[in-house]
């Protein structure tokens, strides 16, 4: 599932959406929830063909200087980490990178006017950052975070934390419905000092998780 975004309308209503996959299909979801009234909860299905996709991430930058980019990234089990641009109400092929087979899961952790970065895992349990330019032809740069320890989460949840580019990351564990809480600084590979909090005391079941947040993620 891709990170969900939130914003607050005139109106006063608090507004959150996102993408998710359910059955091969991909849907944009939102939700509206108007002051003490019931969240209203719309999904629109914009396109079938994501079976063999692992894992999805989205980056939605915007500033006052007008610099603006909507990708999507999705993780497929042939190995390909494919791109796609926002165009209209769906979204366009932009670009592929090869080299991805062994990766697991992934989030978006900055976004930034030139580069997205994204934090992965792989099925051994090392974490990563993947470094990706907002150019259709640029290359990523992969940079190992850790070597190990990361096995057993099928998703990962990333927040902004503070003003020094640092995040909160949550490790989700779908066998035990269990999640684990991190402080991340700046994402600076091996260097990247990582505190970890242990296990959160409340359930995670279902198989699709995702982080809300009103602020661009700079961890990178």
């Amino acid at each position: 599932m891709s990170t969900w975004y939130m914003s607050t309308t005139r109106q006063g209503e608090q507004y959150s959406y996102g993408l998710l996959l359910q059955g091969g299909n991909l849907y944009r979801h939102s939700t509206i929830t108007p002051p003490g009234s019931r969240a209203r909860v719309t999904a629109t299905k914009l396109g079938g063909g994501w079976t063999s996709f692992k894992a999805i991430a989205t980056s939605n930058y915007a500033d006052p200087l007008g610099r603006k980019h909507s990708f999507l990234y999705g993780l497929n089990t042939n190995g390909n980490l494919y791109r796609y641009a926002a165009s209209g109400t769906g979204y366009k092929a932009y670009g592929s990178f090869g080299g991805f087979k062994s990766f697991k899961t992934m989030a978006m952790i900055s976004q930034q006017p030139t580069y997205d970065t994204l934090l992965m895992t792989t099925t051994a349990g090392a974490l990563y950052t993947i470094h990706i330019p907002t150019t259709a032809t640029a290359k990523p740069v992969v940079k190992l975070i850790r070597k190990s320890g990361w096995s057993s989460f099928e998703s990962l949840l990333v927040e902004h934390c503070g003003n020094n580019y640092g995040s909160v990351v949550v490790g989700i564990d779908h066998n035990t419905d269990s999640g684990y809480q991190y402080a991340f600084s700046r994402a600076k590979g091996t260097a990247t000092a990582i505190t970890s909090y242990g296990r959160i005391p409340v359930a995670f079941t279902g198989a699709v998780h995702a982080s809300r947040t009103n602020a661009w993620l700079d961890g990178e």
